[in-house]
């Protein structure tokens, strides 16, 4: 049995849709289904059991026996109307409690962090495991921080030799984008927000750079295909001595422009692109430039190539955004 926490959400339900492709029968997810069409994300999936969040440990005590592995994707995320507390007790609290439950019970712990632990990456974003490390960085808001949080508590484990599971992975996802991702509202990918722009042959506004060093639109973050996302987290499943934290991107940063125009051409369509003012509240901490250091991922053994943003963004468009069912 295979245990995905957030297993409605995004990467969940991708991840569940290649579980399925490789042969895994018996998923348990659990999740809330209260947002609006977000049950669609895993309506084509056969799913063994949906636990309602409040029953976690309760079924887990009752099928400790059959779980193989708890795949930790579940999280409250900064944008979400959630005050610093709940997502604290969530993100930090919540995974701490798993990880002692695999302790205890001998059961592999794989879960998602996230690259917004770099903050503005004025350090940098390689992903050393060590406390040193981890303690110059810094989190520009309370879910980044909550991430990094149990970062440093499971390093600080290891490095204690406390007990640990039999296998424990942290992955830092970069930006990841594809199908499943709608109920994310306005905090979903650039790629899905400037689709119906694009469709309907209007403009969409990027914004302006508002450092000398980027001009509009020259902005670059590490955009990874969500099938990349799932390959790797199966890839560890099947590989279960391979233990730590590692940066999940495609190790190649893009342009927003270049993003943006890639969903135009998708449509065969000639880009057109605009730009506004950010927003002054987003201006101090906003991240100009991410770059994810995938070279001890590749020296745990993972080889596959990442798909670029022109094969990526065809595929996300021409397979789903442009057809009647968007859903995975």
């Amino acid at each position: 049995m295979i245990v995905i926490t957030g297993g409605a959400g995004f990467i969940g339900s991708n991840l569940i849709a290649g579980l399925e492709k490789k042969g895994y029968k018996d998923i348990v997810i659990i999740d809330s289904l209260n947002q609006e069409n977000k049950w669609r994300n895993i309506s084509k999936r056969f799913i063994s059991e949906i636990i309602r969040p409040e029953d976690t440990f309760e079924f887990l005590d009752n099928c400790e026996e059959k779980i193989e592995a708890i795949i930790h994707l579940g999280s409250l995320n900064s944008y979400v109307e959630a005050t610093a507390d709940e997502i604290i007790n969530t993100n930090f609290g919540l995974s701490l409690d798993l990880w002692d439950w695999c302790v205890e019970n001998k059961v592999r712990f794989i879960y998602a962090s996230s690259a917004s632990t770099y903050g503005n990456g004025e350090n940098g974003f390689n992903d050393v495991f060590t406390s040193d490390a981890l303690a110059k960085l810094s989190p520009q808001n309370p879910y980044a921080w909550s991430k990094h949080l149990f970062d440093r508590k499971v390093c600080s484990i290891i490095e204690e030799g406390k007990h640990i599971p039999p296998q424990y992975v942290g992955l830092k996802l970069f930006d990841v984008y594809g199908p499943n991702e709608y109920h994310k509202g306005k905090h979903k990918s650039i790629v899905s927000q400037v689709f119906p722009f694009a469709k309907e042959d209007k403009y969409f506004s990027l914004f302006c750079s508002h450092n000398p060093q980027y001009e509009n639109g020259k902005q670059a973050h590490d955009f990874i295909w969500i099938e990349d996302v799932v390959d790797v987290f199966i890839w560890l499943l099947e590989n279960k001595k391979v233990n730590g934290l590692f940066n999940l991107g495609s190790g190649e940063p893009r342009n927003f422009y270049d993003l943006a125009s890639n969903v135009y051409k998708a449509l065969g369509k000639e880009p057109k692109i605009d730009f506004v003012d950010m927003p002054e509240n987003l201006r101090a901490n906003y991240q100009y430039f991410s770059k994810a250091n995938i070279e001890k991922l590749r020296q745990a053994g993972y080889s596959k190539p990442m798909t670029s943003i022109e094969h990526g963004i065809y595929k996300y468009v021409t397979e789903f955004l442009n057809n009647k069912d968007i859903y995975q």
